[in-house]
Formats: structure tokens, C-alpha cells, sequence
């Protein structure tokens, strides 16, 4: 089979769409992206995203060594812990190393990092400033006689290439062009997401463990709360802290993205509640206003929470509505595809949204190599990669809503409602008493999140 040049036109900006850039143009294949925000630091919600296995071997496999290094070199304090609390900062539930007597046989890239979106964002940037193409509001696409595909943007301008692929996120375009079948559903949840500087004040307002850890708060109605702490290598000047090894420190220097990056130690909170216990407007409040939410609806939670979430600030506090994608059934395959959000919208409840978007761009880039290179058919290669990116994709969305469904009987009032979260609250102690039972469940997650997954065929 002869080898053929291939363009390839990625619609969207975001994790997995720049990822995917990475390695197409790594590996010499053509490629555009068609970013709607107007610079490089715009429109980013949100603050930290957890990295597994799953996703770290796609960054490898996509990014050049050099690259890939300096984003474990940018990476925050790896968490310590996994706990559960109430909204009263009583332990009901914290894992750590001490349950293992001896330490799981774990290849680094099998240990989860914690990166700040905005600090992912410029690294995935670094490099594509030729092929990335900023304030490109997509419109639709029309797919041509001659096989090419060519996509349409409100400036009046258009793109062609041999395949377009959506990585437009959630609200996608393209989807609703393409697969018009492929719905949004409501969890019945909405978050309030914040941050607050880490400051000697704010420290002491925390455990040490959930300083150290990823924890989430059980309070009443169901109301939970997820507390992280990014802590990063740079200090609030944006110096170098002590203590980075001098291969990490030279990676950060020589990183042009460092100059876009505003990251600085915070503690992330993201509080969440069923819908039905917030007022209609709650997704109109921003800022200040979503801050005094969420305060208002924590007025009896410990007053050390209730101060974190005061000294938070107000311009990083924004409400976000959770949903989920509804699984469908595997499509006909064109020179059209979608990778992450923009085809398996999941819920936050395993924290694998992104690194499933990664792990995608990885297999499509992979796949797409091999048509650049005349080892397969280009049909043949998307078709492949659907295939399997549906069943990961949609396994993955399927557990994400086990764990946050704002519909589920915990976020119940009444008798029964409190009867569940009871319940919860027991067993959570109970398995707090059970070693054995920490092991097992911390092997589970771990393999749920890629640890020893081999790259997919």
C-alpha cells in the first residue's frame, strides 16, 4: 500500500484535541486545530485534573520525551490520600500507604499526578503555536465529492482536509450535526467549584490528611463537597521552590509556557447538590454570588469549612451544571470522528473525563499514523478506533454516573434520605476499621484507572 499525505482538522482547543496535535504533528502528519477562545489562556473552567495511568501513557505516547518530562516536572504534589469526611470534619473514611505492607509494584507511570488545567493547557500548546488557530467559531461541516471534508466558521473562512475530528467538548458542534441521535442527559446535580489561595491562615484549616490528599465531605441532603490541594513547584513569585531536583528545575526554566501560567498553591473546592435543593436561578449566579451560595447552603458545616469557602476567590467560583452522555449505538464510519467530551460526556464521579479524552487521542493518532504511512485504509483506522474508544468511552461514562446521580435516593428528604446516608456513613467507618478491605479496594480503583494497562492494539 503506497503512502499518501493526510491532513487532519481537529475542531476544539481543549485536552484532548491538543493532545492529539501533539502527535500528529510529531509524527508528520498535517494537522489544524480550530480553537473558538481568543487566546491561549482564555475560557478555562476549572482548576485541577487529575492525570492516571490511562492518561499519562497517552501524553507519553503523544508528546516528544522532552515535553513529556517537563509535564512531570509541572505536575502538583502527588496526593497521599484518599478520604471521606463529614461536613463536620469527622473521618469517616482515609486510605494511604500505611494500609500496604509493602508498597504496590508500580511502574511510575502507574502513580495518578495532579496538574493544574491551566498549566496543561500550555504545555499541550507548546509547539502548535503554528497550527493552532484561535477565535475559529465552528459552524458546520459539508463532506465533498472528492472525499475531503470541509469545515465552515463564522468569520466566513473554511478549512478542508481528509478527515475532521470533534474535540469540541460537551455542547459539540459537530456531534449535533453528525450524530444528532448521540443526547446529553441531566445527572440532576449542579456543582459550585472555587478556589482558595494556600496560605499559612488556610492550611491550618485542614487536616493534615486532607492537606495532603483528595477528600470528599458527606453532609446532609446529600450535599458533598471534594477538597484537593495543589501544591505546586513554583512559589507565589513564580520562582522555583527549594527542593526541585536540578533535572525538574532546568525542564521549568527552558518551558516557554511558564509565561501563561498563573497557577499558583490553592485548595480546590467543588461543592455539589441535587438540583432540586438549589434555587431555580442557581446557574445564573457567578462570582460573588455563587460564592454566597455555596456558603448559604453550608451555614452548618464545621466553621473551619465555612471559612475556607469565605476567603475563597469570588472570580473563581462559577456554578456547573453535571451531565452525562447517553451511550449509543456504534455509527457508520466516515471521515468524520469525535474524541473526549465531545462523544462521552461523564459525570466527575471517577475522575477519569479527561484522561479518557487523552487515552482517545492517543488510539486516533496511533491509527491515524498508520494511514499516513500506507499500512491501512483510512475508513478502516477511524472505524477502529470507534470501535474500541465506544467501549471504553461508555463504560467509563456508565461508572462516572454510578457515583454521582443526583437522582439516586441519598439526595432524598425525609426518612428515607437519611436512612440512606446513614447507612452510607456506617459502612464508611466500618470499612475505615478493615485493612484488608482498603487494599482491595484501593487495587480496584487503581486498575480502573490504568495501573499495568498495556496501550491499546
Amino acid at each position: 500500500m503506497s503512502t499518501s499525505a493526510l491532513h487532519v482538522i481537529v475542531i476544539g482547543g481543549g485536552t484532548g484535541g491538543l493532545c492529539l496535535a501533539q502527535g500528529l504533528k510529531r509524527a508528520g502528519v498535517g494537522v489544524a486545530v480550530y480553537e473558538r477562545d481568543r487566546t491561549r489562556s482564555d475560557g478555562l473552567q476549572g482548576y485541577r485534573v487529575g492525570i492516571d495511568p490511562d492518561g499519562k501513557r497517552a501524553l507519553r505516547a503523544c508528546l516528544s520525551p522532552q515535553l513529556y518530562d517537563t509535564f512531570v516536572a509541572t505536575c502538583a504534589k502527588r496526593p497521599v490520600y484518599f478520604n471521606q469526611y463529614t461536613e463536620q470534619l469527622s473521618q469517616l473514611f482515609s486510605s494511604g500507604p500505611e494500609i500496604f505492607k509493602e508498597p504496590p509494584n508500580f511502574d511510575e507511570l502507574d502513580l495518578d499526578e495532579s496538574v493544574s488545567r491551566m498549566t496543561l493547557r500550555q504545555l499541550l500548546l507548546t509547539g502548535l503555536e503554528d497550527i493552532v488557530h484561535f477565535e475559529k467559531r465552528y459552524t458546520h461541516y459539508e463532506q465533498r465529492p472528492d472525499g475531503k471534508v470541509t469545515a465552515f466558521f463564522d468569520d466566513g473562512t473554511s478549512a478542508t482536509g481528509d478527515v475532521l475530528v470533534a474535540a469540541d467538548g460537551s455542547n459539540s458542534k459537530v456531534r449535533a450535526q453528525y450524530l444528532p441521535q448521540a443526547k446529553l442527559l441531566d445527572a440532576g446535580l449542579i456543582g459550585i467549584t472555587g478556589k482558595t489561595l494556600l496560605t499559612d491562615e488556610t492550611r491550618k484549616l485542614l487536616p493534615r490528611r486532607i492537606l495532603d490528599g483528595v477528600t470528599m465531605l458527606q453532609g446532609p441532603k446529600g450535599f458533598m463537597c471534594i477538597i484537593h490541594v495543589m501544591q505546586f513547584p513554583w512559589d507565589t513569585n513564580g520562582e522555583l521552590k527549594d527542593g526541585i531536583g536540578r533535572t525538574e528545575a532546568e525542564l521549568i526554566r527552558q518551558w516557554p509556557g511558564l509565561l501563561y501560567d498563573n497557577s499558583r498553591d490553592y485548595i480546590m473546592w467543588g461543592f455539589a447538590a441535587a438540583d432540586h435543593w438549589l434555587p431555580a436561578d442557581v446557574m445564573q449566579r457567578k462570582g460573588g454570588e455563587a460564592q454566597q451560595l455555596a456558603q448559604q447552603l453550608t451555614a452548618d458545616w464545621h466553621p473551619d469549612l465555612r471559612k475556607l469557602f469565605a476567603l475563597g476567590d469570588p472570580n473563581s467560583c462559577f456554578p456547573l451544571k453535571i451531565r452525562t452522555s447517553e451511550p449509543v449505538e456504534q455509527w457508520k464510519t466516515t471521515n468524520v470522528t469525535l474524541i473526549g467530551d465531545a462523544i462521552h460526556t461523564m459525570t466527575p464521579g471517577r475522575g477519569v473525563g479527561a484522561n479518557t479524552a487523552l487515552r482517545d487521542a492517543a488510539l486516533l493518532c496511533k491509527n491515524l499514523v498508520s494511514v499516513q504511512e500506507g499500512r491501512t485504509g483510512l475508513l478502516d483506522a477511524v472505524r477502529d478506533y470507534e470501535t474500541k474508544m465506544i467501549k471504553y468511552g461508555f463504560e467509563a461514562v456508565v461508572k462516572s454516573r454510578q457515583n454521582m446521580d443526583g437522582h439516586s435516593a441519598a439526595h432524598k428528604g425525609g426518612l428515607t434520605g437519611s436512612l440512606v446516608r446513614g447507612l452510607m456513613r456506617t459502612s464508611m467507618r466500618t470499612m475505615n476499621q478493615m485493612t484488608f478491605v482498603k487494599r482491595k479496594m484501593a487495587m480496584a480503583e487503581a486498575e480502573f484507572r490504568g495501573a499495568g494497562r498495556q496501550t491499546e492494539d
